[in-house]
């Protein structure tokens, strides 16, 4: 669950994330042990400086000048080097953990009911495991390690400053609350900036995603200026976020600024005079304090700026990390794999809905024997595409049971169940691949030459060979350079090569032509026989053959039979809606 934007860190959810560490434990370490060494390099830096002017330029000691400096290089060096390494493995370290949990990701989101998808919106789960995934890797590139590099190196200088004079540093710590002070407040109201800024990216991610995607709907309907002023809308949301971290920034560093700046003036005031009147305070000492209160403000006040990266890694970290604790995957405790597969179905009472209280199917009883044909017909909305949805198991049904060859599917492996069914959809969905690809869908079982048989049994091998590549031809996100019976087509010959033991067609023939139509039908017949089948159709006389034609209406099956005894039922439901399409064909 989100914290409250106010709070300034979340470290149940840092320790979370720095539990995706322990596999690159070394390099970790590495980067830790860097940032140690570069306090200690910054700190050696200001002392050879000092003793480079109080022990050599001041007594004017050539060999001394040209000793101190060797040193100075060979620490600059160093520091160069150690520099290197701790940016290059931070960066390294944070590109490793996000595409670990990325996987842990997109693992996990496989895995989630069908549901979860129909309610989620796409723009946004693309935006958690992508542009989120990238800020969480600047967690460890711009964030946690910078921040632990410059409280080390603070402390460091503090500890040296205190050291070599107490009152210098008294004047310095005069103003250290009040960069303290401004950073925590920036750091809360960045926070909740970044929180608002993330959220008008998920918005935008989805508009423009839904509208690219349905832009034919957009053109066809001639909604372009208002989806238009739609996107300038969400646009201008998003800007006045980002406008909010940049009103935050734009107040904190020149107040930051400042004070620093104030805190040099009155060192060289306080040094200078002690300095002149040959106190213990030497020249050296003010030129290292200026130097030293720089390198401790100017930690501070990247402390805050990288204190925002780490807080919009830590928000984005917080939303994928809400999926990653999402409890929405059908209960896989099933044990038994189905075998020697006959394909006999059974539906005992069973009750579901989509929404609750709003049952979609109400007590649905029948049986399919094993190889036989079933059509299931009805209105919209009759709950048909239901029953195919929850055969796969893709949702929970609310009551009663469902059986494949006597067993129930709940005690079923979820994998061994789903290998053993075949759905051909009405809506086809194929990858941006190779026709060959979509049909395998990268089944190392299924060769090619099995394909290029199976094409040929159902008649489509020709159609496919006189694309430009064949059965290599890409055919581009969701299928777009086929037409929606060539898709239909392709759709069912995967479907085919699957050689399933029970197979669905949903309404697999309702928006192709007549000669696709044909080819399907040829296919069903081949793909049927003897193999448990449930087709799905409104055009009734594709189903005339069926062994058995479950009629439903609202939720509930109101007649089963095959075509002609339900054809004898005087007003019955499947009679008055074949009757309609009969004379509709004939008036055609």
């Amino acid at each position: 669950m989100a914290k409250k934007a106010g709070n300034a860190f979340d470290f149940k959810l840092f320790k979370r994330l720095i539990s995706y560490t322990d596999s690159y434990r070394f390099t970790f370490y590495f980067v830790g042990l860097s940032a140690i060494l570069l306090s200690i390099f910054a700190v050696l830096k200001t002392y050879l400086l000092q003793e480079t002017i109080d022990e050599s330029f001041i007594p004017k000691d050539k060999d001394l000048i040209v000793y101190y400096i060797s040193l100075m290089l060979t620490v600059l060096l160093l520091e160069v080097i150690f520099q290197f390494m701790f940016i290059y493995f931070a960066n390294w370290l944070g590109q490793g953990i996000i595409k670990d949990i990325r996987v842990d990701l997109f693992e996990h989101m496989l895995g989630f009911k069908k549901q979860y998808y129909d309610q989620s919106a796409v723009g946004r789960l693309v935006t958690r495991a992508v542009s989120d995934m990238e800020t969480i890797a600047s967690i460890f590139s711009q964030g946690l390690f910078m921040i632990v590099s410059d409280l080390l190196k603070m402390s460091v200088i503090l500890g040296y400053m205190m050291y070599k004079s107490w009152q210098l540093t008294l004047i310095v710590l005069l103003i250290f609350p009040i960069i303290v002070y401004a950073t925590r407040i920036f750091q809360k109201k960045m926070k909740t900036a970044f929180e608002e800024v993330r959220t008008h990216v998920s918005d935008l991610n989805s508009f423009v995603q839904e509208r690219i995607t349905g832009m034919k709907i957009v053109q066809l309907f001639t909604r372009e200026d208002r989806e238009y002023r739609n996107f300038k809308e969400i646009n201008e949301k998003h800007k006045k976020g980002w406008i909010k971290t940049v009103w935050y920034n734009s107040i904190f560093f020149p107040i930051a600024e400042m004070t620093s700046s104030i805190a040099i003036g009155m060192i060289v005031w306080y040094g200078g005079l002690q300095a002149t009147q040959g106190g213990v305070i030497t020249l050296g000492v003010v030129i290292a304090f200026i130097e030293l209160s720089q390198m401790l403000f100017r930690p501070l006040r990247q402390i805050a700026d990288k204190f925002n990266t780490l807080q919009m890694g830590m928000v984005a970290a917080n939303r994928v990390f809400e999926i990653l604790d999402t409890d929405s995957k059908i209960d896989d405790s099933g044990e038994l794999i189905l075998t020697d597969v006959k394909g006999a179905i059974d539906f005992e009472a069973v009750r579901f809905s989509y929404i609750e209280d709003e049952e979609v199917l109400k007590g649905v009883s029948f049986s399919v024997k094993e190889g036989n044909t079933v059509a299931i017909v009805g209105a919209t909305g009759a709950g048909k595409s239901t029953i195919i949805n929850l055969l796969s198991r893709f949702y929970e049904i609310d009551s009663g049971t469902i059986f494949i060859d006597g067993k129930d599917i709940d005690s079923l492996d979820l994998r061994s169940l789903r290998s053993h069914i075949a759905v051909v959809l009405q809506d086809v969905f194929l990858f941006a691949d190779t026709i060959l690809n979509n049909i395998t869908l990268n089944n190392p079982d299924i060769s090619e030459d099995q394909v290029h048989q199976a094409a040929k049994e159902i008649g489509i091998d020709d159609f496919i060979k006189s694309l430009p590549g064949g059965y290599y031809y890409n055919v581009k996100e969701r299928g777009a350079m086929l037409s929606s019976g060539q898709r239909q087509l392709i759709s069912f010959l995967r479907a085919y090569v699957a050689n399933p033991d029970i197979l669905v067609l949903d309404e697999a023939t309702s928006s192709i032509d007549s000669h696709s139509e044909q080819l399907i039908q040829d296919a069903t017949d081949k793909i049927t026989k003897g193999r448990t089948s449930i087709v799905i159709a409104h055009r009734l006389a594709t189903i005339r053959n069926a062994d058995k034609i479950i009629v439903m209406d609202n939720g509930v099956v109101v007649e089963q039979g095959n075509h002609n005894e339900l054809l004898e039922i005087s007003d019955g439901y499947y009679k008055n809606l074949y009757d309609v399409q009969f004379n509709e064909m004939k008036e055609v």
